[in-house]
């Protein structure tokens, strides 16, 4: 018997040996084919692009992965208990499994089989195995996956600190509703920063990961209420909350309101998608959708909610005056309507709109059903709410509403202001337009809005559309002019003008009245927008150095030298036009417009900031009596800024006497030009004060004739002039600055002759060093000495440019 039971223990351990040996050999080859757990150090996670309004708004969230990494040092301790009552309690004392919980797990998965009740294995994963798999491992439910996760976790913890794994895992883990990580969770459910958490917030938050779709807010409340108490009574269990804050905190309801993706600020749908279509262009798809940068952009809330708003009414007061196109959809009506209209897609960034189906015609007034409204869960609410169309509000429309409205019709409506329940009649327009707002000084866009609707179309009409800009080109053509020997009182003829092509042709360019008007000072023909004495004037210095200015100014990159690109024939956009004028506004410096003011990356370091200017002295430790730092403009100076006020002058003059005086009725300095192309295609307006350059386009965008009265000073100007009313409201008037060394002198619009004293039409020219007004009045554009009426007087006058001594 003894050799008996010798031998069995010889067996025994015989056979122990093989198997421990096999076992062994087993987690060699394992752990020779494990991931090389080291890159974790130097881990960088997907994270979310964010990107701010000048003023530090959120104006828009970038990613593919919604993840904002948040180090340990900033987590607070209540998020980081929460998940430590609840995933794994004795994380801070284990060295990476939890025996306890692999004991539990292994006779629950026996049971599972011998009951045959079959589900998934339990894992009874420690944190550090979480993020051995969340970074590692795939989610393959394998006992090779289980094995090398827990070979894993012992590895990561001989090597990291336990911070430094709470960190991974916080940062990684996903939590629903697209969240990587508790930062981006905080946001997306509560909308909340950490350190603004509740306890019933941060529980919910470390509820989520045994299954985000399983307490979803919305969808399962309950068991996400379930969920949540029980996490909060974890905590106090572990002791890291008081029975007291337990109990309040369970009492609380879940309080979620799922944050929407896209643009985050009202009206600049627009002015964001612009943005993140140049970072993608600089920094590619993975930097814009993972990097992290952080933008901050231009644009000032208050003045893209200015800009919105009077593009918006312009094209609709404008669109008007076309009539009544007909309904959006016309639909079957039944015992709910409500139905129906909720199927449709409505104009989301048009919030002063509702769609509405009518219900009840009479001769003069209707009734219509409003789209009803949705709740958290995406369901429609039971109310179904009824408006007023009475016949008397719609003032755009002639006819009575039994004439053009059927029942059943789907139109959209907007409520009349002070008087609920009473709605007036809305159509979205054909015609659209684009407006940019800019500082002059830097080239900054403040605010930029490229059409009526985003929601409609998200084709950018201040920035993609390429239109002829007409005679706000003018402006360009008569800077050159000034640069090069003229000065505002010199004279061009007014006059039929036929120039010969080369193929036999002829050009024979016509003012807007069909009228000539002789000869005309450059200040008086600018201000009346004379076509024939500009294309006079830029045949005369020559039309290659007007295509060379119009590259200086940004308008063009290369301008065909034909005499018709001097009326605005060269298409352009309205963010080019706008940088061109602000140029003339700063003094000449050529403006690099831009929408992004500084972009740093993940860890802070800034990638990319507009201003270049040199700073000589910003670079200092300490201040030590030392002078102020020295900002030097170190950008080109493309135009005489002696150059830049006398345009800038003819240019008020615009505004005060000539095609743009619907912008005089704001009561300060405005320097601006109208624009009009033929068939009246395109209409524009681009002005600046001291302050603020702003372009106005409007046309349809298939280019086609708007009406006689469609013109820049009739259309696009109200809308320019809508926009600075509020954009300047409460700012005192800023006069434009004189350049020292320019000397002002009566002189005669006119004729551009020097009348002494001033005298009734006078007005004040400011000329260069060495220029004057008139002596006689030499006159461009004619090949001898002849006699000429110059509007109110007959002078002679001598062929040349004149205003030279």
């Amino acid at each position: 018997m003894l050799r008996i039971l010798s031998w069995l223990f010889a067996f025994g351990f015989f056979t122990g040996l093989i198997a421990l040996a096999g076992v062994g050999y087993f987690l060699w080859t394992i752990s020779e084919d494990l991931p090389d757990y080291t890159v974790l150090k130097d881990y960088q996670p997907p994270v979310t692009t964010r990107v701010h309004a000048a003023d530090g708004s959120l104006l828009g969230e970038y990613a593919r992965e919604r993840r904002l990494f948040q180090p340990i040092e900033t987590i607070p301790p209540m998020v980081v208990n929460a998940f430590v009552a609840v995933e794994d309690k004795d994380f801070y004392s284990h060295g990476g499994l939890a025996f306890d919980g692999i004991l539990r797990a292994v006779r629950d998965n026996i049971q599972k089989k011998i009951d045959g009740t079959g589900g998934p294995l339990v894992g009874a994963s420690t944190i550090t195995q979480q993020v051995a798999r969340n970074f590692l491992l795939t989610l393959d439910q394998t006992w090779d996956r289980k094995i090398k996760e827990m070979l894993l976790a012992i590895r990561i913890e001989q090597t990291f600190s336990k911070d430094k794994i709470m960190e991974l895992y916080l940062n990684e883990i996903f939590l629903g509703l697209n969240s990587y990580g508790i930062s981006a969770a905080a946001l997306n459910y509560f909308d909340k920063a950490l350190y603004e958490l509740t306890i019933a917030e941060a529980a919910y938050i470390a509820a989520l990961p045994k299954g985000p779709a399983n307490y979803h807010p919305i969808r399962y409340p309950k068991a996400a209420i379930e969920r949540r108490n029980y996490v909060i009574g974890r905590m106090e269990a572990e002791g890291y909350i008081s029975a007291e804050e337990a109990k309040a905190a369970q009492q609380e309801p879940l309080n979620v309101f799922p944050r929407t993706s896209g643009s985050q600020v009202y009206s600049a749908e627009y002015f964001a998608e612009e943005v993140r279509r140049r970072l993608a262009r600089i920094y590619g798809e993975d930097q814009l959708y993972g990097g992290g940068l952080s933008v901050r952009t231009t644009m000032d809330p208050k003045l893209q909610s200015y800009a919105r708003d009077a593009l918006i009414n312009g094209l609709v007061q404008f669109d008007q005056t076309k009539g009544y196109r007909g309904p959006v959809a016309t639909i079957e009506l039944d015992d709910d309507w409500g139905d129906d209209l909720a199927e449709m897609d409505i104009l989301s960034d048009v919030p002063e709109w509702r769609l509405g189906v009518v219900i009840e015609l009479e001769q003069n007034s209707a009734v219509v059903g409003l789209r009803p409204e949705k709740d958290l869960q995406g369901n429609l609410l039971a109310e179904r709410e009824t408006g007023q169309l009475p016949g008397k509000e719609q003032k755009w429309i002639a006819k009575p509403l039994s004439q053009i409205l059927n029942v059943g019709d789907v139109i959209y409506v907007e409520q009349v202001p002070d008087n609920e329940g009473v709605y007036q009649m809305r159509q979205p327009p054909e015609v659209q337009g684009g407006l940019v707002a800019m500082d002059p000084r830097t080239g900054r866009v403040l605010a930029l809005v490229g059409g009526f609707s985003f929601a409609e179309s998200e084709f950018n009409r201040a920035t993609q559309a390429e239109r002829q800009p007409g005679s706000s080109f003018k402006p360009i053509v008569y800077a050159a002019a000034l640069d090069n020997g003229y000065t505002p009182a010199s004279v061009v003829l007014d006059a039929p003008l036929s120039i010969k092509n080369a193929d036999g042709t002829s050009y024979q360019p016509d003012n807007y009245s069909r009228e000539f008007y002789g000869p005309q000072t450059l200040r008086r023909g600018i201000e009346r927008s004379r076509n024939v004495m500009t294309v006079r004037l830029a045949q005369d210095i020559g039309m290659p150095l007007v295509s060379e200015y119009s590259r200086l100014f940004g308008i063009h990159d290369n301008l065909p030298p034909y005499l018709a690109m001097a009326l605005g024939a060269g298409e352009t956009t309205v963010l080019r036009m706008t940088a061109a004028y602000a140029t003339i506004a700063n003094g000449g410096r050529k403006i690099n417009p831009t929408l992004i003011d500084r972009v740093q990356d993940r860890y802070g370091n800034t990638v990319f900031k507009h201003d270049e200017r040199i700073c000589d002295g910003c670079a200092v430790e300490e201040w030590q009596n030392q002078a102020e730092p020295l900002v030097i403009d170190n950008r080109d100076q493309v135009l005489d800024p002696m150059t830049a006020y006398q345009i800038t002058s003819m240019m008020e003059g615009v505004v005060q006497r000539g095609t743009g005086t619907r912008v005089r009725a704001l009561g300060r300095p405005v320097a601006g030009k109208t624009g009009t192309t033929d068939d009246y295609k395109d209409a524009w307006f681009v002005g600046f004060t001291p302050n603020m350059a702003v372009g106005v386009y409007v046309g349809y965008d298939t280019p086609r004739n708007m009406g006689r009265n469609a013109t820049g000073g009739e259309l696009a100007a109200p809308i320019f002039r809508d926009f600075m009313e509020n954009a300047m409201k409460g700012k005192p008037p800023t006069p434009f600055n004189i350049p020292g060394g320019m000397t002002p002198i009566w002189i005669d619009p006119k004729t551009g002759v020097k009348v002494a004293g001033g005298g009734e039409g006078a007005i004040v020219e400011a000329f260069k060093p060495g220029t004057g007004p008139n002596l006689i009045t030499s006159v461009i554009g004619v090949d001898s000495d002849v006699f000429v009426d110059l509007e109110g007087g007959s002078q002679d006058f001598n062929a040349g440019r004149g205003g030279l001594f």
